[in-house]
């Protein structure tokens, strides 16, 4: 059978592999001059096998059945070929014959896997995190493009195309952005892709998992926070737009309680508790990552909660606080800051980095309350947030170096006291008789200042 100038295949046997006078029929496929043999794993009587017309010969029942598969295989061949160059997949004899027997992806490709995960986390993760693996599929999307493909099968997947689409992140500059990604920003789609295909390795969609040399790797960044005088600042100033009161009113209230905006956003008077010390907390469920958090309220925030109890806006909707949109949050954040004197990209988020680091660790408290605070599920990730303070740091060493002169001090006593010892213990067994008065006088004085 022969198709196109790049692909044919042909029936066969090897009559030196005859076992009791069967050999099983094989087809040899040729594309692109390179060829690869497939065993129907079908036999056939060796004496029924016609070399000539590369089929069974005769009219027996035998021979009619084993032709009638070799048309069949036939056809299915052809169709696969059709769907191989349909799918804009890599046309070689080896591809050809995994799809064909399905012995290694069968009919899975990239875009199979994309299909698959998008539907399988649907209902499973929240709807920012669904957003986060969108622009992923979009940006594979775009790289197969670039390399003028449509999909490409999961036996493809290797570590040169992972590597190859890490240079494509690198050199990409996103719609509406001034420069191209961070080297972070290209880890996480990469780390988004890695979940892709260990799902796939995992049912056994694909046989090697082409991540598994692949290491990524995290650049150090140091996020801002605000100082105590820039908290002030911004928590003192009055504003005589509402809009900038409310959002600013919203930020300190999440530098108090370390909550983010998204989880403010959802938060109700149902969420408030009073415990039997008559204190107030605030008891919810993290969006992010579905971590329960129980936060005793600060005075300051509890006033910010009181302050918008009969607020219009929370009158009608039963929430909280009177929220906005994030985008608008941060937008207005942005006026505050300059109001205010604060050179730094305010954003909402800070407000949660300024508590771990200004509020609790500032003020004592230890690492693992903060990481219970936030919701954090690793310690690790606390440790982002948080950061020791320069005061911190000059205060723990001054209290260091308190111990040490302590104990320098207990250290130099005790000596002294040996010495004391050592000396008396000698002198028992000296004898005085033959000084004067002035010479014993003078003796009892060293004793005296040894004491001192």
């Amino acid at each position: 059978m022969r198709t196109t100038k790049t692909f044919s295949s042909q029936f066969w046997v090897n009559p030196k592999k005859a076992v009791n006078g069967e050999v099983l029929i094989y087809v040899k496929i040729t594309i692109e001059k390179k060829r690869l043999s497939i065993s129907l794993k079908t036999k056939i009587p060796l004496e029924l096998w016609d070399t000539k017309l590369k089929k069974a010969k005769g009219n027996s029942a035998r021979a009619k059945e084993i032709n009638k598969h070799l048309e069949i295989v036939k056809s299915q061949m052809y169709q696969c070929y059709l769907d191989l160059r349909g799918k804009g997949q890599e046309l070689s004899a080896q591809n050809f014959k995994d799809y064909f027997l399905d012995e290694t992806d069968g009919l899975k490709t990239l875009q199979d896997l994309l299909t698959y995960h998008t539907e399988k986390i649907k209902n499973t993760l929240t709807a920012g995190t669904i957003k986060n693996f969108g622009v992923t599929e979009n940006y594979i999307n775009r790289f197969l493009a670039s390399i003028n493909r449509k999909d490409i099968s999961l036996g493809k997947l290797n570590y040169k195309f992972l590597c190859d689409f890490e240079n494509f992140l690198s050199g990409y500059y996103p719609k509406g952005h001034p420069k191209a990604m961070s080297h972070n920003t290209v880890m996480k789609h990469i780390q988004r892709l890695r979940k892709m295909v260990t799902l796939a390795y995992n049912m056994e969609w694909v046989e090697k998992d082409p991540f598994r040399r692949w290491k990524t790797t995290f650049e150090k960044v140091d996020r801002d926070y605000l100082s105590a005088n820039e908290l002030s600042n911004i928590e003192t100033h009055h504003f005589p737009i509402e809009r900038l009161e409310r959002v600013r009113d919203l930020f300190i209230f999440s530098c108090y309680t370390g909550i983010s905006f998204v989880d403010i956003k959802n938060l109700t008077p149902k969420n408030t508790w009073i415990a039997d010390d008559g204190n107030e907390w605030i008891v919810t469920h993290r969006q992010k990552t579905n971590t329960k958090i129980k936060i005793p309220l600060l005075k300051k925030a509890k006033a910010i909660i009181d302050k918008y109890a009969n607020h219009p806006i929370t009158s009608i909707s039963g929430m909280l606080l009177p929220t906005i949109t994030n985008e608008k949050a941060n937008l207005y954040l942005k006026e505050i800051a300059e109001i205010c004197g604060v050179e730094k990209n305010l954003t909402f988020h800070m407000a949660r980095h300024t508590f771990a680091t200004v509020v609790a660790l500032g003020n004592g408290m230890p690492i693992e309350t903060v990481s219970k605070i936030l919701g954090h599920t690793k310690i690790t990730t606390t440790q982002i947030y948080a950061r020791v303070l320069d005061h911190k740091i000059k205060a723990d060493m001054d209290a260091v170096q308190a111990k040490l002169f302590e104990q320098a001090r207990n250290n130099n006593e005790l000596l002294k006291h040996s010495r004391l010892l050592e000396k008396a213990d000698n002198d028992i067994w000296v004898d005085y008789s033959h000084l004067t008065k002035k010479q014993l006088i003078q003796k009892l004085e060293e004793y005296q200042n040894l004491n001192k």
